[in-house]
């Protein structure tokens, strides 16, 4: 708890000699240029003094940097908070499963008398596929099952395997993986696998918010389609 009252109180003060720094970094352009222009009116040509017009472009000009000024501290102050609310918006999947990209299936070896787990997973389609088959693919690379799931539409669709091979055996316990084959008549039509996984935690890094998945997987906020 010390060490992170103190990296708070670090980061304050950063914070604070930041925005000091800004300010008085503003200040100093608006006095030299006030500077500037009392010695440009009091060093002019009597007999051609600034126009009107001219001492107007200039304070205006004056007016547009110091408003860029403010416009980019307020932008900054805006992603920060932005980021902020992402961590915590992610903070609240943890222990749910979320969908998202990929094909990876573990099986489990299931009680005596029992049958396997059903494995829920899901494909996405950008439009109709006529002909969808999936093919259930163990660690040796060979197809233990294959699955005609028909015709699905635009979007996300279910997908369920009842964890058995082609003759109605329960596969042995361990990781598998799928592949999607859709077509529209004689179209291809482009398909995302999508998986359930855990969230165990949350991570904040440059390229934005992560999930740490129980899998070991780290997957982008933007990659969750649904969780539950």
């Amino acid at each position: 708890m010390a060490i992170a009252d103190t990296s708070s109180i670090s980061g304050a003060n950063a914070a604070s000699a930041a925005a000091s720094a800004t300010s008085v970094s503003s200040s100093d352009n608006e006095q030299r240029f006030l500077t500037l222009l009392v010695t440009q009116l009091n060093n002019q040509d009597p007999l051609n003094p600034m126009e009107n017009a001219e001492l107007t472009s200039q304070l205006a000009q004056m007016s547009t940097v110091s408003g860029i000024e403010k416009l980019n501290s307020t932008l900054s102050g805006l992603v920060n908070q932005t980021g902020s609310n992402q961590v915590l918006q992610a903070a609240s999947l943890i222990g749910y499963n979320v969908l998202s990209p990929g094909n990876t299936i573990t099986t489990q070896t299931p009680a005596d008398g029992e049958d396997p787990a059903v494995q829920a997973f899901a494909v996405q389609l950008p439009g109709t596929a006529s002909d969808v088959q999936v093919k259930i693919v163990d660690a040796s690379g060979k197809t233990v099952r294959t699955i005609d799931a028909g015709t699905l539409g635009e979007g996300i669709n279910a997908v369920t395997w009842d964890g058995k091979d082609e003759l109605g055996q329960a596969v042995p316990a361990g990781a598998y993986s799928f592949t999607v084959a859709a077509t529209n008549g004689s179209a291809p039509v482009q398909a995302t696998s999508l998986t359930f996984a855990q969230v165990a935690a949350v991570k904040q890094g440059d390229s934005g918010v992560t999930l740490e998945l129980v899998s070991g997987q780290s997957i982008s906020l933007s990659d969750v389609r649904m969780y539950l």
